[in-house]
């Protein structure tokens, strides 16, 4: 199976398509498109439908997915800012005002990147790197690889990259099969062993492993967490979408609460 930039940019739209209950040409559209957020078994798995808001870009536009409720207001908020000052404050402000009266509030903003074919290429590690598959995850639930890993879904957890100094794991790349097309990538490097390049070998060859299995490998970051952008950059990969979401106040405040990040 031959994939191209074009082919993995597509499969990406389709499944936010999916994710969000609208078709994925509404992505490629000038104008922005609001529709009602329905459950969908096709869902990337860790995200909770329907939507209260859900914002949407691929660049082009905003497609907002949300509750009945929501429709009017945030139809309107999208269509008073340009595309990109509707995922930052201060306009944001505005968003979470109008929602904080429902009993919303803002609470998750990520970008999400896909690979780049023509900047795709092996990286030297300077440690011993083996493929690791669900057999070898079972001792890896622990903090230390909380982002390559993920405890409460460890039935998505298919395939992994390690780095290890003589026989001690000090890096891991892992992929959940969070959808039927796409594998989402995390990873995580002991804090002594960051800054050699651990982390982009192994996301570049996990990245590669992904692709050799008919998959398409998908990144995801907080736009402020600049040393894991430039992992993602470093791995072959490129800004795709972007998201925002809003939670419920109770869900925010918990998040919010020591100890849950």
């Amino acid at each position: 199976m031959e994939f191209t930039n074009e082919r993995i940019l597509k499969t990406a739209m389709e499944q936010s398509a999916i994710d969000a209950g609208c078709e994925a040409g509404d992505f490629l559209k000038s104008e922005n498109v609001t529709v009602v957020s329905r459950a969908d078994s096709r869902a990337r798995k860790y995200l909770t439908l329907p939507f209260d808001c859900q914002l949407i870009s691929y660049g082009n536009n905003v497609v907002a997915s949300v509750g009945e409720k929501y429709r009017g207001f945030v139809t309107d908020y999208i269509s008073s800012y340009p595309v990109e000052h509707c995922f930052e404050t201060p306009n944001m402000h505005v968003l979470n005002d109008g929602l904080q009266r429902e009993g919303l509030r803002v609470c998750f903003m990520a970008e999400y990147f896909l690979p780049d074919i023509k900047a795709m290429q092996k990286l030297d590690c300077p440690y011993e790197t083996r493929l690791l598959t669900t057999e070898d995850f079972g001792p890896l639930y622990t903090h230390e690889w909380s982002n390559a890993l993920c405890e409460k879904r460890r039935e998505l957890d298919v395939l992994g990259v390690g780095a290890f100094d003589k026989g001690r794991l000090i890096g891991l790349a892992g992929c959940s099969a969070d959808c039927d097309t796409m594998w989402q990538i995390g990873v995580d490097v002991l804090p002594e062993y960051r800054r050699r390049g651990v982390a982009s070998a192994l996301t570049a060859r996990l990245a590669r492993e992904i692709l050799e299995r008919g998959k398409t490998p998908f990144y995801c970051a907080a736009w402020s967490n600049i040393r894991s952008v430039r992992n993602a950059i470093r791995s072959g990969f490129r800004p795709a979408w972007v998201e925002l979401t809003a939670k419920s106040a109770e869900f925010v405040e918990k998040m919010n609460s020591k100890g849950q990040q």
